[in-house]
Formats: structure tokens, sequence, C-alpha cells
């Protein structure tokens, strides 16, 4: 077997140089096989060989740990969102399981036949003393506007402002 395959080994040589140097470059590699034989190479320790395991394993742990807490970091949300609709869709779909009923409130104390009317501020007299309260003052903040007061001006305005405080108060 070992004369096949310095045959072979020689046929390569000659497809890149001539015959004569194809021969002694087989030679030359028989003769360094040969003294890599005769001189082994010793392996490493086994002590180095398990702490390059034990570190490759670490190695191989923390990225695992890694990954999974970006994943879980990504999941989190995600699983949030799907537990607040299932609450959510709970809360709305199981109920009494009656049908819905429609209450039906007033929010303000008027009677109904003063929002049938054409003039409601004519129907409630609450609403109508505000009306005239407010007709009041535009006439003053108009007659201010226009200089037609005799009086002392600032004086009109604090009174007017007190009596909108008022007005304001009373409505609300």
């Amino acid at each position: 077997m070992n004369n096949r395959n310095d045959e072979n080994l020689k046929e390569l040589f000659e497809r890149f140089v001539g015959a004569d140097e194809a021969q002694s470059a087989v030679e030359d590699f028989a003769a360094a096989q040969r003294i890599l034989s005769e001189h082994p190479v010793p392996g490493p320790d086994k002590e180095l060989i398990a702490a390059i395991k034990s570190e490759i394993a670490e190695t191989v742990r923390r990225s695992k740990e890694r990954a999974f807490r970006r994943m879980a970091y990504k999941l989190v949300p995600v699983a949030a969102v799907f537990i607040v609709l299932a609450v959510v869709s709970i809360k709305m779909f199981v109920g009494n399981g009656g049908p819905e009923t429609i209450t039906y409130a007033s929010i303000t104390p008027m009677p109904a036949s003063v929002w049938v009317s054409d003039d409601v501020a004519a129907d409630d007299f609450e609403l109508a003393v505000l009306t005239a309260q407010i007709d009041e003052l535009e006439g003053q903040v108009l007659t201010l506007e226009l200089g037609e007061d005799s009086g002392n001006g600032r004086s009109a305005v604090t009174e007017l402002e007190v009596e909108l405080v008022a007005i304001n108060s009373d409505f609300w």
C-alpha cells in the first residue's frame, strides 16, 4: 500500500515538475514522514483539555441564558397584552347573564315639558333670571365700552366683575 501511495504522489508531482524533480520530491516527502513518525509530539495535559472544555461549556451556557432572556423580554409585553385582553373580555362577556337594560337620566332638573317648548328661557324661572342678569351685564359692558358712563369707570368694572362671579357661582 505504501508503494501505491508513493506512485500516486509521484504522478501528482510530475504534473507540476519534471520526472527527476518529482522523484526527488517524493523521497523528501518520505524522509519528512519518517522523521515525524520517529519523534511523536506529546499531547496536551488532561487538565488543560478539561479546563478548555469547562470554559467552552460556561460560554455556551451564558450565551443560551442571554438568548433566553432576550426572548423573554420580547414575549413579556405580548403576554401582558393577552392577559389584559382576556381579563377585559371576561368582564365584558361574562356578566349577570340577563339582557342589558338602558337607564335614562336627566342631566338637568327640568321637567320634560320645558324641553318640548319653543321658548325654554320663558318656561324655566331660573333660566329666565339668569338670562335677564346676563342681558343686564351685557348692557353694562356696552355702556363701559362706549364711554357713556358718567361715574368712575374703575368701580363699575369691579362691580361688574363681582356680579359676573356671583352669577357664575349661582349657575353651577
